[in-house]
């Protein structure tokens, strides 16, 4: 396998998250059934995050224990736990601040548009109770959109942040010469990310607006986009320290949008729905996971 052929497997491997987005555009489907889904991805992500933090706290924990025993640095291991830390609070706290200064900024812009979203837009042609009446479900659907295109976008950019450890490890698997490690990683990476797919859309099911194609297309890009970038850079070299930052960043983002799904999904459906979801999620990506390393990978 030479490089270019590295590249566009790297690329596929990726870009298989499109083939659960199109879930987004289903719109006749009951609020039980979109809970369900809802919690499907949440399990789903759960299990990313369960994955992540156990290949990322192994290379962590193996280096402390050698420097405890002497048998490598003292520097080599404090760096490694730094980016270990360091990168959960990038993940946990970036997606904070990004939400808080950018998500909330744009739902506000969007509301500013709305007849009767600001005070004293009523039309005067129209009686007035049914004029509020027909406002507050215009208001109520759009932020109910707004709030399913945001959970739908943070989603994208914690799967892109995971994506991208997993696009690291094709390439350095590739830059050491383990190419049949590489193929393996390329075929179970492309068989996750398809399920992966399914966890973005999940929010955008149900909607009373379709989500445009463009949008749809941007998740994908934002979700999938990362295996790409993530071959390239670990085909030029390889680094624990890299390793570990991302995977950690991963996982902060990760349990960032988890939590933000399971608020939403608290008002959308039952308990037992919920668990239910999150109980096959967890399934699912248990079983991916098993078919790759049945595999050899």
């Amino acid at each position: 396998m030479d490089y270019y052929q590295l590249l566009l497997l790297g690329a596929i491997a990726g870009f298989t998250i499109f083939l659960g987005l199109p879930l987004a555009i289903f719109q006749n489907i009951s609020a039980r059934k979109k809970g369900f889904l809802n919690a499907f991805a949440i399990g789903i992500l759960i299990f990313l995050i369960i994955d992540v933090f156990s290949h990322a706290w192994e290379p962590t924990e193996e280096s402390a224990s050698d420097a405890f025993n002497g048998k490598s640095l003292l520097g080599t291991a404090a760096i490694n736990l730094l980016a270990m830390f360091g990168g959960i609070g990038i993940g946990l706290l970036g997606l904070t601040f990004y939400e808080s200064k950018f998500m909330k900024r744009k739902t506000n812009l969007s509301l500013q548009g709305i007849p009767g979203a600001q005070k004293g837009g009523i039309y005067k042609d129209i009686p007035q109770n049914k004029t509020q009446q027909q406002q507050q479900q215009q208001q109520s659907m759009l932020l109910q959109q707004n709030s399913a295109y945001k959970i739908a976008m943070m989603i994208a950019i914690g799967i892109g942040t995971h994506n991208f450890s997993e696009g690291l490890a094709i390439g350095q698997s590739y830059v050491s010469g383990a190419i049949p490690l590489a193929i393996l990683l390329i075929v179970g990476f492309a068989a996750h990310n398809a399920t992966e797919g399914f966890g973005i859309a999940g929010p955008l099911t149900g909607l009373h607006k379709r989500p445009n194609i463009r949008f749809i297309i941007l998740l994908g890009l934002i979700g999938g986009g990362p295996t790409f970038i993530g071959t390239i850079i670990g085909s030029l070299w390889a680094s624990t320290v890299a390793s570990i930052l991302f995977l950690s960043i991963a996982g902060g983002a990760l349990i960032y949008v988890s939590l933000l799904m399971y608020n939403s999904g608290r008002l959308q459906t039952t308990n037992t729905v919920l668990m239910a979801g999150i109980f096959v999620g967890l399934v699912a990506g248990f079983i991916t996971d098993l078919m790759i390393s049945v595999g050899g990978a």
